[in-house]
């Protein structure tokens, strides 16, 4: 599928639309990704911050998302865990930046190359336009590659 339609479908996707997250941005190549969590009156906290929830949603799938598209369809690419750090309460607009680079995906293919499961943990920030860290998130993938391309 074309990442700009990828995005599109991505962005009407319910936990997405009704939590005011968008993806701005997805590379044709899908190696990069940005996305947005706008703060509405319906999606802010008790003390008008950025809802934790909201935040980790925003950026929980692109990691999986962007390697699994990046691998092709020879891998199983899952979630495994994640975490996340809450630095600063988020009083506006917050950002997530995601780059999915060609050397990390050569250490994923070699890593997986025998068939054994891959654990690998990617971090990224979520940011106001400003550049100040509000959170700061971990996710851990575990790819492997599928029996078939052995």
């Amino acid at each position: 599928m074309r990442a700009s339609t990828f995005r599109r479908l991505l962005n009407l996707w319910p936990p997405f639309l009704f939590n005011s997250i968008r993806v701005q941005t997805l590379s044709e190549d899908y190696a990069r990704a940005k996305i947005v969590l706008r703060l509405r009156p319906w999606n802010r906290n008790y003390v008008k911050s950025q809802f934790g929830g909201n935040l980790f949603a925003m950026v929980d799938p692109f990691w999986m998302l962007l390697a699994m598209h990046r691998l092709g369809p020879d891998y199983y690419v899952w979630d495994k865990a994640g975490s996340i750090d809450f630095v600063a309460p988020g009083r506006e607009d917050v950002y997530a930046h995601f780059h999915m680079d060609d050397a990390t995906l050569a250490e994923l293919r070699e890593a997986a190359a025998s068939g054994e499961k891959v654990l690998r943990w990617f971090e990224n920030d979520i940011t106001t336009a400003s550049g100040e860290v509000v959170a700061r998130v971990r996710k851990q993938l575990y790819v492997r590659l599928k029996p078939r391309a052995r």
